[in-house]
């Protein structure tokens, strides 16, 4: 059953069942000589991927101000130029950078900041509206975080913002934002078949937010191609592994991480799809509620994606033997001091 549209949670914006992440089209970008990018991409066919994209029915685009140190927010608007109404633009906001030397400086959580962030990211893109602006600091404590919401009514209320949220792991969190927020309206989190998201999940339904799920394919293991001696170069922040990135370590897939990835392959393919439609699938079988942002840096990898949405989500009984599967192992990968916070790197202590 082919799925193409869900509402993006109370904001009366409706966009495609599928987004596309943004965060690998931004390049290098580093934080001293520790990679936070996905190694040097051609940023012609990463503007031709995008407008494939949007051929295909793809209409949400993910990405951060600090991606590629503004180098992503330029190449998403100059893709988008000529089509942009066409398309909802979600960025964030929260990691400071120096776009000259492409390197992660720290954080900001001010209001005063958030305010020339706006309008920095505005700039870049090329537009004079954000679709959604999500903050980018997961960890930051809620009390901080609630502070920001003022400043965000107001970007709202001059027509710089439609809707906001907050891009974090932290439940607890999410939901007291929401509650204050009266504008928030998506959180973004990790979501994929090998690491379910019950207790986000639950307060997306509580409180009609939109789960914008990061990670879907696990950054690349869902994909199929990586193998116990695959080795990635260390100008992918995959091949340096930092310590927040449980997936790849010593610049190699994670032996028991590849291990799900087996143990749940045969059931997601089984009807036909591929591997990376099938972990896609899985998501939409998960919750009416999310939109899976897998990671595209060619033109292939988007049609791959985008084909998804013709087989729309797991059946039942397919949905239900993924589960047999995995729930021992997914059990155990719950607990919280197992559970990466990413994308987000690690940075110095945030400014007062």
């Amino acid at each position: 059953m082919a799925v193409s549209t869900r509402p993006l949670g109370r904001s009366g914006i409706e966009v495609s069942a599928l987004g596309m992440g943004c965060w690998a089209i931004a390049g290098p970008w580093a934080e001293g000589t520790r990679p936070l990018g996905w190694g040097v991409v051609d940023d012609a066919e990463s503007v031709r991927a995008v407008r494939r994209a949007l051929d295909l029915g793809v209409t949400l685009f993910d990405t951060a101000d600090a991606y590629g140190a503004g180098h992503g927010e330029r190449i998403l608007g100059r893709a988008l130029g000529g089509r942009r109404d066409e398309a909802v633009i979600a960025t964030k906001w929260g990691y400071t950078f120096d776009e000259r030397s492409r390197q992660a400086t720290g954080e900001d959580a001010s209001p005063d900041y958030l305010r020339r962030a706006v309008v920095d990211s505005l700039r870049r893109l090329g537009t004079d509206r954000i679709d959604l602006y999500q903050l980018h600091l997961g960890d930051l404590p809620a009390p901080r975080a609630e502070a920001l919401v003022g400043t965000l009514e107001d970007l709202v209320a001059d027509g710089l913002v439609r809707a906001y949220g907050w891009s974090t792991d932290r439940a607890d969190r999410a939901g007291g934002f929401a509650q204050v927020a009266r504008g928030a309206t998506a959180v973004q989190h990790s979501l994929s078949v090998l690491r379910d998201a019950p207790a986000m999940l639950a307060v997306c339904d509580k409180h009609d937010l939109a789960s914008i799920a990061r990670g879907p394919l696990g950054m690349g293991l869902l994909t199929g191609k990586y193998t116990p001696e695959s080795t990635l170069p260390r100008d992918d922040l995959r091949g340096s592994a930092p310590t927040w990135l449980e997936w790849f370590r010593g610049g190699r897939p994670a032996p028991e991480w590849l291990r799900r990835v087996a143990a749940v392959r045969d059931a997601l393919t089984a009807d036909g799809r591929t591997l990376v439609q099938g972990a896609l699938g899985w998501i939409w079988a998960r919750s009416d509620r999310s939109v899976p942002i897998p990671g595209a840096r060619t033109v292939a990898q988007v049609e791959e994606n985008a084909a998804a949405l013709t087989r729309g989500p797991l059946a039942p009984d397919q949905f239900a033997e993924v589960e047999r599967r995995l729930a021992a192992l997914r059990a155990a990968a719950l607990r919280d001091a197992d559970r990466p916070h990413w994308p987000m790197p690690p940075v110095p202590a945030a400014r007062p």
